[in-house]
């Protein structure tokens, strides 16, 4: 009974981990896209998706392992260096999330 008792309590903790995780910070990246980065329509940008569709998602992941993410973001979004120059560590990896699952071998989103 303590054995059940255990693994059911470790399997609930992984799969609330997991769920964590797959919860994919996506969406905070799209809000962050919607709140700091508007000023990419000066660049013609019509919307987040024509940003996350610049690469597929093997280029962007290239582009994440060189550390080269945001120098890639400037240059699609030269009205944006302030706000990207800004961007806090979390606000990298989410806005990573958006492009890489909405590139132009990904999803289709629903965005503005």
């Amino acid at each position: 009974m303590k054995k059940t008792t255990s693994l059911l309590l470790a399997a609930m903790v992984a799969g609330s981990v997991f769920t964590t995780s797959a919860m994919a910070d996506a969406k905070k990246g799209q809000k962050y896209y919607l709140k700091k980065l508007k000023v990419c329509k000066k660049d013609g940008l019509k919307n987040g998706a024509v940003f996350a569709t610049k690469h597929s998602r093997q280029e962007w992941a290239t582009i994440k392992d060189d550390g080269k993410l945001q120098d890639e973001w400037k240059s699609i979004c030269s009205h944006g260096v302030k706000k990207i120059n800004k961007m806090k560590e979390k606000d990298i990896k989410n806005l990573y999330d958006f492009v890489w699952k909405y590139a132009s071998d990904g999803e289709v989103p629903s965005c503005g």
